[in-house]
């Protein structure tokens, strides 16, 4: 049997309509090899990793570096139990961790992936809350259309309805407070402007802020934690917050002793510009959770970082039982702090955040075509995150309907011009590794274009 048969055969897919993906004339592309910026599929086709793997590839496929470490632990072993011991890669990794995110007094539980690290976060919150006599502080808060991921915890943090819908009787309660999202914000009384994004053109006066800082007076001595993805909110749309929003939402959160969780999983490790997204706004969150690029997009490797005031609340006799009873069986993984460690050795020597931000340049002035298409409503870009809302019409914002699938059709079309991005909704997303190279960022830009041209041609309108 072929790839494609056996994967019809027995495999299901993540966030993916079966029934479709096995229908007749339907043929997914099976890839076999990476290099670089650059995917290769069964048939010798390839393909530009405009979306770095779902966001997890930092440096680019078989980077020789992670690979040689890989190779390297391999002779010694692969993996052996965090519970009750520890091993020589996970304290340096640890280490290293604490000093690029320059939160020296904290503390790094690993994990697996985005949803564990963040699962483990709100754990924390809420035992370290008990164990320090403060059982009131019970509330947590997140912003509108968040997603955590997709483990119970993960997705109580969140406000996704196609994700969460079916899940709601399982969940605990989280209280939603508006996504600083400009573009479609109610208090945003700006018009749009071909050619310039939502966020720098706004007219406010924070309301968002002042929405935050009221339902967190209303929870009073109840609230515990404030939840968001700093800068980016991936999955609700690449929608990217006003610089200044998390640095005010901080100083909220400090003001009334509520300890502020920030999800990093998507915007750590230089794809906002800075190490991590927090970093430029000056703020020192209370946790962090850390996946995806942590090993260069090699191996599942998460942590979540915890302050010495949560770490210290777990601290207490045997038969107190104040210990954190959480984990899993791959925590420290040898393999994977590996790989970590030599990604973040990339960054150090060849510095990497100074090169992207010329890359950063580059993607700019090529995404700058799309505003000259009527259904383009927002272009935006944070770091190496670029976003394209497509709409029905441009003045009102409004969306086509969820059935048109336009987003999906626009990036179905984009495969026959060589690139492999996905869409969230109807918006269309650009994140390619670090590696890439000017010619290339021309390239995914010059498909999309292609395929939005294809699936809404400018000449009907």
């Amino acid at each position: 049997m072929t790839s494609t048969q056996l994967d019809r055969a027995h495999v299901w897919h993540p966030f993916t309509q079966m029934r479709d993906w096995n229908a007749p004339g339907h043929e997914p592309i099976v890839i076999v090899e990476g290099s670089g910026a650059v995917l290769k599929a069964e048939d010798g086709r390839e393909y530009l990793d405009g979306n770095s793997s779902i966001w997890t590839n930092l440096h680019g496929h078989r980077r020789p570096e992670i690979d040689s470490a890989i190779r390297a632990q391999l002779d010694r072993i692969a993996h052996s139990s965090f519970l009750g011991l520890t091993n020589d890669l996970a304290p340096r990794l640890a280490h290293d961790l604490l000093e690029v995110a320059a939160l020296p007094d904290h503390k790094v539980f690993f994990s697996d992936d985005g949803s564990t690290a963040m699962e483990a976060a709100l754990k924390m919150v809420h035992q370290a809350r008990l164990q320090r006599g403060e059982a009131r502080r019970s509330v947590f808060f997140s912003l509108a259309n968040g997603y955590h991921g997709d483990t119970v915890g993960a997705m109580s943090a969140g406000h996704s309805p196609t994700f969460h819908r079916a899940y709601r009787p399982l969940l605990f309660e989280t209280r939603e407070v508006i996504s600083p999202a400009c573009y479609r914000c109610p208090y945003n009384r700006a018009e749009p402007v071909r050619g310039i994004e939502a966020r720098p053109s706004r007219q406010c006066g924070w309301e968002c802020i002042g929405e935050l800082e009221t339902a967190l007076d209303a929870a009073g001595d109840t609230a515990s934690a404030f939840v968001l993805e700093p800068r980016v909110q991936g999955a609700a749309g690449m929608t990217m917050h006003p610089h200044g929003y998390l640095e005010k939402a901080a100083a909220a959160c400090r003001e009334r002793g509520i300890w502020l969780i920030l999800d990093e999983v998507m915007t750590g490790f230089g794809r906002t510009g800075t190490m991590f997204a927090f970093q430029a706004e000056k703020v020192t969150p209370d946790l962090v959770a850390l996946a995806k690029g942590l090993t260069g997009g090699y191996l599942p490797v998460a942590a979540t970082l915890a302050s010495e005031t949560i770490f210290d609340a777990f601290l207490g006799g045997y038969a107190e039982l104040k210990t954190f009873f959480h984990g899993h069986s791959y925590t420290g993984n040898a393999l994977g702090c590996a790989a970590a460690l030599a990604n973040l050795a990339i960054f150090e020597n060849e510095s990497t955040l100074e090169k992207n931000a010329g890359l950063e340049r580059i993607l700019a002035d090529r995404l700058a075509v799309f505003w000259d298409h009527p259904h383009v409503g927002d272009v935006r870009q944070e770091g190496l995150i670029a976003a394209v809302e497509i709409v029905q019409d441009f003045t009102t914002r409004t969306p086509f309907p969820f059935t048109d699938r336009i987003g999906h059709r626009v990036c179905e079309a984009a495969k026959k011009h060589g690139l492999l991005t996905r869409p969230i909704g109807d918006v269309l997303v650009l994140m390619p590794p670090y590696c890439v190279t000017e010619t290339q960022i021309g390239q995914m830009v010059d498909a999309l274009w292609r395929a939005l041209e294809e699936v809404l041609p400018m000449k009907s309108n």
